[in-house]
């Protein structure tokens, strides 16, 4: 899981006008390693838009994650508390009663919003405007909640979620500051591009890392336990390819 959190200014008292306060827009891409970002060191993959924001701010190189997983992580984020102190560890249903962010933000004059991937089993609290995909949601036309309706959207997942957060810049009240929270789907597994990028990688080898294929032997059975690796159950989906004829069905499972 990777965030950008862009500021115009600085944070300052509440009482001050709208002009003095920054607008917050907070950026997360789903289910991916620091380094699949240029500026943290990619030899594959280009990211020049994040490499900018990089380059012109502040580029962070000692973060300390709470939780690695994702809806705890979201939980932690929103909370700033410890996993054990918010109440969602692992998948458990995040409770909106709490104090979040968003909350002292909406508190203290700002209009609130966010959009995309929620995945925290309850509605988002502390939100003017919301517009969250179902639990992982789709790439493709997926469906979108809001406190109203539940409508499927045509188009392509992050265009979708990227559209929906400059609506809300575009049509915000301009005598707030602003507060958006824009939770891309992308690229959280199973990998599916749109339509116009699915050739961009057919040339290109992608290594596999060293440990791709580590059994475990001689280490610890925490280590083992941990499952931070995909070797053992990639699909034909994942890897873009047909399995050969003649398998059974267990081959394919395994």
């Amino acid at each position: 899981m990777s965030m950008l959190i862009c500021l115009v200014g600085s944070m300052v008292l509440p009482a001050q006008s709208a002009g003095e306060r920054p607008n917050i827009v907070f950026i997360m891409t789903d289910d991916h390693a620091a380094h699949a970002i240029s500026a943290y060191g990619s030899k594959v993959n280009k990211t020049p838009h994040i490499d900018k924001l990089a380059s012109e701010g502040i580029r962070l190189d000692r973060c300390f994650v709470t939780n690695s997983i994702c809806t705890p992580s979201r939980a932690a984020i929103l909370t700033g508390k410890y996993s054990h102190k918010n109440g969602v560890p692992v998948f458990n249903r995040f409770d909106g009663g709490q104090q979040t962010v968003a909350k002292l933000l909406q508190a203290g004059g700002y209009h609130t919003g966010i959009f995309g991937k929620w995945h925290l089993g309850s509605d988002p609290t502390g939100f003017d405007r919301w517009k969250i995909l179902p639990g992982q949601g789709a790439y493709y036309d997926p469906t979108f909640y809001t406190s109203s309706e539940n409508k499927k959207e045509t188009g392509y997942c992050t265009d979708l979620i990227t559209d929906f957060s400059l609506d809300f810049i575009n049509n915000r009240p301009l005598d707030k500051p602003f507060f958006l929270m824009c939770h891309h789907k992308a690229p959280h597994r199973n990998w599916q591009p749109r339509a116009d990028k699915k050739a961009k990688w057919a040339t290109i080898k992608v290594p596999l890392p060293a440990t791709f294929d580590d059994d475990f032997t001689g280490k610890a059975d925490a280590a083992r336990e941990a499952t931070m690796r995909v070797a053992d159950h990639l699909t034909p989906g994942d890897v873009k390819e047909k399995p050969p004829e003649g398998l059974s069905g267990q081959d394919l499972k395994v």
